[in-house]
């Protein structure tokens, strides 16, 4: 009886991981998921905690800061033997064996302009992190939309595929009756023959890649390669989600596209780096309390007694640094950061007309897919249509095989154009979308 409850148990644990080891996944939920789980976007995150470190690092500087020190020191040689002299000798204490001093020191920065510069660094500094996130967010979501793509096409291209072998198995078996009756050419059997091995082989490639297309999913999503997932969207779904003619009509604010904050960042940054060196020609103010205790003996091990004579004694002053001159190394600073921020500048003008003629090809091209699936989705109807007819044709002996078979390679090459086509409206959109960066208003 307990082997057998050990055995439920067992299945029971196997059953449940199998359960948590097969997924099911939208395009949508594909992509939250990855939002979460990608290698990137949680490196993207860690970039940005570490950021915030900084900052208070930054922070830090201008608030107390409290250093202990313990110096010890040992006379291994005196110009004179200490024992032959009184313990009440001055020159015990001038030339004492053991010397302990304990001190704990406080510093406090009064006035320092690269402090000033660098806490109005922070902010930028945080922005600078939060857009590469959301870079990192728009081209990983990029991906994953076209790896969930690809696999879809390989999925639907696999279940077309099938129908048409059923529907080619079942043509050659009625011509191969038709040939054995004696009523038709050896020909039309082997053109029938021929698509068949055609459409077998494809299939097969198919099969592979559609495996491999998911692998990459997995990947995208930060999944371990060995589970199992299913994409439960299909392409015609996602077409009717994706035809989005606002976005086409509406008009988009270049500052809110995320390549152009990247270099706002950048050029705000080397204003900032400039303005620290500028900075570096004012004086540095520091105060200081330094209290310390003063110990001496002949041994060390009088300082863990009780009656061991200590003088203690606190100092407190300011420290005043004043720049005077650096040979002109502090003016070639200035004019290098100055350089830096005038290259930024340019850059930023630079990106902003790249990402003008950017936006209006992404639209043009996303136009330009909804314009083709519409043509496609003509064209395989026409495609459906004339195979029909030469199948009707063929039957009655009017159309030849090799006719038939034109048909038909023109109904699959249909077929296909009309899928990629699909994928293509999805991808315009999507890269369009994250141009803008509409993911991460």
């Amino acid at each position: 009886m307990k082997n057998r409850l050990i055995i439920i148990f067992g299945l029971l644990i196997t059953v449940h991981t199998y359960a948590q080891e097969n997924y099911s996944f939208s395009l949508q939920e594909a992509i939250n998921y990855a939002l979460k789980n990608n290698t990137n976007i949680k490196n993207a995150d860690l970039s940005i905690l570490a950021a915030k470190q900084q900052v208070w690092e930054t922070t830090a500087r201008g608030l107390p800061q409290i250093n202990g020190t313990i110096d010890y020191s040992i006379n291994i040689k005196t110009p004179f033997d200490i024992d032959m002299f009184p313990e009440d000798s001055p020159f015990r204490f001038m030339f004492p064996k053991h010397n302990l001093t304990p001190a704990v020191t406080l510093n406090q920065l009064l006035f320092d302009g690269g402090y000033i510069v660098g806490l109005q660094s922070n902010k930028v500094f945080l922005e600078i992190s939060q857009n590469a996130k959301d870079k990192t967010s728009n081209e990983v979501e990029n991906m994953v939309v076209n790896a969930y793509n690809n696999a879809l096409l390989t999925k639907e291209s696999i279940e077309i595929t099938k129908s048409n072998i059923n529907v080619l198995k079942t043509n050659l078996y009625e011509t191969t009756k038709i040939y054995e009756n004696g009523l038709t050419e050896e020909e039309n059997v082997e053109q029938l023959q021929l698509t068949l091995s055609s459409l077998e082989i494809n299939l097969k490639n198919l099969e592979t890649l559609y495996d491999i297309s998911k692998g990459y999913v997995k990947i995208l999503l930060g999944l371990d390669p060995n589970i199992s997932i299913e994409l439960t969207d299909s392409l015609e779904d996602l077409i009717t989600e994706n035809i989005s003619l606002d976005l086409i009509s509406n008009t988009y604010s270049i500052e809110n596209i995320i390549d152009y904050k990247i270099a706002a960042n950048e050029s705000v940054s080397k204003s900032l780096q400039y303005k620290l060196e500028k900075s570096e020609q004012l004086p540095k103010l520091n105060a200081f309390v330094s209290s310390s205790y003063l110990g001496y003996s002949n041994s060390f091990s009088n300082y863990f007694k009780p009656e061991q004579d200590w003088l203690f004694t606190t100092v407190g002053g300011f420290k005043l640094t004043v720049p005077v001159f650096s040979s002109f190394a502090g003016k070639a600073r200035r004019q290098r950061a100055k350089i830096e921020w005038d290259k930024a500048k340019n850059n930023l003008s630079l990106t902003e007309q790249k990402l003008e003629i950017d936006y209006k090809n992404a639209k043009s091209e996303y136009t330009l897919s909804i314009d083709t699936y519409a043509n496609k989705k003509k064209n395989l109807a026409l495609a459906e249509k004339i195979e029909r007819k030469n199948t009707v044709k063929y039957k009655e002996g009017v159309a030849s095989s090799f006719d038939l078979r034109q048909a038909q390679m023109q109904l699959y090459t249909s077929q296909q154009e009309y899928l990629q086509s699909i994928i293509d409206v999805i991808n315009k959109k999507a890269a369009l979308t994250n141009l803008l960066n509409l993911n991460n208003k």
